[in-house]
């Protein structure tokens, strides 16, 4: 068995890194005014420039631009879309002291549509700065945000009197619209990170949705046709792949449990590429989920925290690959950790030489098991 050609690659990453000091100074200085908007893009520049270097010298060939022009994984990005209005998420403090990002508010106000070009300055920036033989990769969040936070409640009865097709469809091209000017800039690899279907392994997260109005049960194999739709506009020679993320706010996750409500429709029903899944301890369960794993897919295993600091055994981790490929085959596999390690500007509770090390441990690991 060899390592991959193609993406996910048998050592892979989530996408997001944290943010030097000199790049979250700049930031605070552009939201106070005191510099302007192109010169923070020069800042981030730099700052882009230094953590490809970081990663092609870790040995990943996926590369990302670290997320470092975003505040958030999702809000920046979704409010790009037109009909979209979103709010900037609250931080609550907890009754123990430690801090949660209350989910952000995220209505369709409008007709949804794409009417700009979202990431392909920054990806063309990224892809001038990535050697030759190395893949840029762009991070996007799941369209199915823009049901699951508010359900029908969040979406404009007047533009959508009713949403099954015409909302999923318009959704659908809005996307395809945004992967064909990707695709066009010569972009091969995209990733969609989605919370919401990690959220429905919550019962906590399946009360609220059926408070909402929702069938915790059925909303799956919905937001499998919803995404299949956006697949149907996915250009040729593109690998289309999902993160599905349970949280990452400073170390803190949002959500628990086995991925059996929702592995069928994941693994089986979606016509996606590859999938992300967070197996970094308990609150993830076993792997049989993985049964449903469909021909010619791949699950990257997220196997390698990156919330804390302390570092997994190697031993270990490959008992754990072992345990997974009872279930999926092992060509069917690959290693990453299991989300970024900076959702947020915030960024985790971690050393940036964990973040390394970490990495490169993934790396070591994937060159061992796979060859």
């Amino acid at each position: 068995m060899t390592l991959r050609t193609t993406p996910p690659f048998r050592a892979d990453h989530v996408g997001s890194f944290l943010r030097p000091e000199y790049l979250l100074q700049a930031r605070e200085q552009q939201a106070k005014g005191e510099i302007t908007a192109q010169a923070l893009r020069k800042v981030e520049d730099r700052a882009i420039t230094e953590v490809v270097k970081f990663q092609q010298d870790v040995g990943l060939q996926s590369i990302t631009d670290g997320e470092y022009r975003r505040t958030y994984f999702h809000i920046d990005f979704l409010d790009q879309l037109g009909g979209v209005k979103t709010d900037i998420p609250v931080t609550v403090i907890k009754p123990d002291g430690t801090e949660e990002l209350a989910p952000p508010t995220i209505r369709v106000i409008d007709t949804v549509r794409h009417v700009r070009d979202i990431q392909r300055a920054d990806f063309e920036y990224l892809k001038s700065k990535v050697a030759p033989g190395m893949t840029p990769k762009v991070t996007i969040p799941s369209p199915t945000m823009l049901h699951f936070r508010g359900g029908r409640a969040g979406i404009s009865r007047q533009a959508y009197p009713e949403l099954d097709p015409v909302f999923y469809d318009d959704v659908a091209r809005a996307y395809g619209e945004e992967l064909r000017s990707l695709a066009d800039a010569g972009c091969t690899y995209v990733q969609m990170d989605d919370t919401n279907l990690a959220y429905l392994c919550d019962e906590r997260m399946r009360e609220a949705a059926r408070q909402r109005g929702d069938d915790p049960n059925e909303l799956p194999h919905r937001y499998a046709q919803f995404i299949n739709k956006v697949v149907a506009h996915k250009p040729a020679g593109m690998t289309l792949a999902m993160h599905l993320c349970r949280g990452n706010f400073k170390s803190t996750h949002a959500a628990a449990g086995n991925y059996e409500p929702v592995a069928e429709a994941l693994l089986s029903e979606m016509n996606l590429d590859a999938f992300f899944l967070e197996y970094d301890d308990d609150r993830s369960g076993d792997f049989k989920p993985l049964r449903f794993l469909g021909k010619g897919k791949i699950v990257v295993l997220g196997l390698v925290t990156t919330k804390f600091g302390e570092m997994e055994s190697k031993d270990a981790l490959k008992r754990r690959i072992d345990e997974a490929a009872r279930y999926a085959p092992l060509e069917q596999l690959c290693l990453s950790p299991q989300c970024g390690f900076s959702s947020t500007v915030h960024g985790n509770n971690i050393a940036v030489q964990a973040q390394r090390d970490k990495l490169a441990l993934v790396v070591e690991i994937a060159r061992e098991v796979w060859g």
